[in-house]
C-alpha cells in the first residue's frame, strides 16, 4: 500500500484522540485581558490540519497573538444554505496543582482524554477537524458548504475571535444560515431503553456588573452610621440569598414535556427538586435555566484597617432568561435598594429558537444511527457562546458536540472544573454521528 493510500485509509476515528490530546497540549488560556498565549499556535496548528488535505484556511489575527482560523468547503449543492461549525481554541486557566493529571498534558488514563479544554471545547475541534479530513481524504464533499470556524477569546466575550470576525469580515458567512457549536448534543441516560441527548437552543442573557455604594470615610474607632462597606454588604447579602421566581420559557416547557414522557410523569417546574435529583450530572445545567440568577462574585473596599472607606464595589454575574430582561432588572433595583448605584461591566442578549426543521432532523437521525435509543431534546444553557455574535447575522444557532457519555461522569461539573476530561469513546462516537449529520443536513 503507497503513502497516499494509507493516508486515505486513516478514519476520523483513528486521529480524533491525537487531534484533541495535541490541541490539549497548546496552553490557550484566556486571562480575559489583551493577552492569549496560545491562540496563535492553535490557530496554526488548525490551519496545518485543514491544509494537509488541500483546504486553503485563512487566519485572522484581530490583536497581537489573538487568531482565530476560518474555511469553507464547497459543497454538492452550492445553491442550498450554508452551514456553520464552530469552535473556540481558547480555554481558562487551570491550577496544575489541583489536578490529577497536568493540565495540559493531554494525558489519556482511566478511558478518558484528561486536560484543559478536554470538554470546552477542544473536543469539537478536534472531531470536526477529524472529520473533515476523513471526508476529503476520501473525495466526500459536503452536500452542501460548511464554514469552519476555529475562534479566539470566547472565554472572555468573544471581542477578539467571534466578534471580531462578524464585524470586521462578515462575507466570510454569506449565505450561512444555519450553524452548529458547543455545549449541546452530550447524553443523559434516563434507562436501558431510552437516551436522551440536550440540544441547545437557546441560552440566557448576560449582566455582569459592578454595584457601588458611596459613603463617608471616617476613623475605624468612631460611631459610623454611613458605612460604606455594611451598606453594600446588607445589598449584596439580599441579592446573593434571593430566590427569582421560576418562569417557563418555551424551550423549558419543551424540555420538561419531553423530559416527563421519558419519566412517565407530568412535571411542574415550580417543584422541580425531586425531578433535579434524578438528573445527576446535567442537574445544575437544566436548575439554572428555571429562572435568573445573580451570583456575587467579588467584593472591594478600604486600604487600611482603622479607616472607614469611602466607597465600596462588588462585582455580580447576572443571567437572565429569553424575554426577561426587563424584569431582571427590576427585580435587581428593589432588591439593591436606592443607595446601590449599578452599572454593566459586560453585557450580551439572550437567545432562543425552535426546536424544528430539517436540521433537528439531521441531529435525530445521525444519533439514532449510532445510538438506537437516542432521543433528542431541546435545553437552554445558563451561560452563552460564540452562537450570540453569528446570531447577529442571523444564522441559527443550536449547541450540538454529539457525545455519548457514561452516566456516572459530572458533564457539568467539567465546565471550567478541576480534572476535566472526556471519554476516548465519547470522542469516536462524536465523529461518527457528526460526519452522519454533514451528510443528513
Amino acid at each position: 500500500m503507497s503513502e497516499s493510500d494509507t493516508a486515505r485509509s486513516i478514519t476520523g476515528e483513528d486521529e480524533v484522540v491525537d487531534l484533541c490530546r495535541e490541541l490539549i497540549q497548546i496552553d490557550t488560556s484566556n486571562y480575559g485581558d489583551h493577552s492569549g498565549p496560545g491562540e496563535r499556535k492553535a490557530a496554526e496548528y488548525v490551519a496545518e490540519k485543514l491544509a494537509e488535505v488541500g483546504l486553503e484556511p485563512r487566519i485572522f489575527e484581530s490583536h497581537k497573538g489573538r487568531a482565530s482560523t476560518v474555511v469553507r468547503i464547497e459543497g454538492e449543492d452550492r445553491s442550498r444554505p450554508g452551514l456553520l461549525i464552530h469552535g473556540h481554541t481558547d480555554v481558562v486557566p487551570a491550577n496544575a496543582s489541583d489536578w490529577t493529571h497536568h493540565p495540559f498534558s493531554g494525558e489519556i488514563a482511566d478511558g478518558c482524554v484528561w486536560g484543559r479544554g478536554a470538554v470546552d471545547m477542544k473536543d469539537m475541534d478536534a472531531m470536526t477537524l477529524a472529520v473533515v479530513r476523513e471526508r476529503l481524504r476520501s473525495g466526500r464533499k459536503p452536500p452542501r458548504d460548511l464554514v469552519l470556524a476555529f475562534l479566539a477569546d470566547e472565554e472572555a466575550g468573544g471581542k477578539f475571535g467571534a466578534k471580531h470576525l462578524v464585524a470586521k469580515h462578515p462575507d466570510l458567512f454569506e449565505g450561512v444560515t444555519e450553524g452548529i457549536g458547543e455545549v449541546g448534543g452530550f447524553s443523559f441516560t434516563v434507562n436501558e431503553k431510552l437516551r436522551l441527548y440536550l440540544v441547545e437552543t437557546a441560552q440566557k442573557g448576560m449582566h455582569w456588573m459592578k454595584l457601588t455604594v458611596d459613603g463617608t470615610a471616617g476613623h475605624g474607632s468612631m460611631i459610623h452610621r454611613d458605612n460604606a462597606i455594611t451598606e453594600l454588604s446588607e445589598a449584596v447579602g439580599r441579592l446573593g440569598r434571593h430566590k427569582f421566581p421560576v418562569r417557563v420559557t418555551k424551550t423549558l416547557r419543551h424540555f420538561l414535556d419531553e423530559l416527563g414522557d421519558a419519566l412517565g410523569t407530568e412535571l411542574d417546574p415550580e417543584n422541580m427538586d425531586e425531578t433535579l435529583a434524578k438528573l445527576g450530572g446535567i442537574a445544575k445545567l437544566i436548575g439554572a435555566s428555571l429562572q435568573n440568577t445573580a451570583n456575587p462574585t467579588q467584593l472591594g473596599a478600604g486600604y487600611k484597617v482603622n479607616v472607614i472607606p469611602g466607597q465600596a464595589t462588588a462585582h455580580v454575574d447576572g443571567r437572565y432568561l429569553p424575554g426577561y430582561e426587563e424584569e431582571f432588572h427590576a427585580d435587581l433595583d428593589r432588591i439593591l435598594g436606592p443607595k446601590v448605584k449599578r452599572e454593566d461591566v459586560h453585557a450580551d442578549k439572550a437567545l432562543e429558537t425552535t426546536f424544528d426543521g430539517a436540521i433537528v432532523d439531521a441531529m435525530q437521525t445521525a444519533l439514532s444511527a449510532e445510538d438506537p435509543i437516542a432521543r433528542a431534546v431541546p435545553y437552554m444553557l445558563s451561560a452563552g457562546t460564540d452562537a450570540k455574535s453569528f446570531d447577529d447575522l442571523g444564522i441559527r444557532c443550536f449547541g450540538f458536540a454529539p457525545l455519548k457519555l457514561p452516566p456516572e461522569l459530572d458533564f457539568a461539573g467539567m465546565f471550567h472544573g478541576v480534572d476535566e476530561r472526556v471519554p476516548v469513546d465519547a470522542l469516536k462516537f462524536g465523529v461518527r454521528v457528526l460526519d452522519r449529520f454533514i451528510e443528513a443536513s
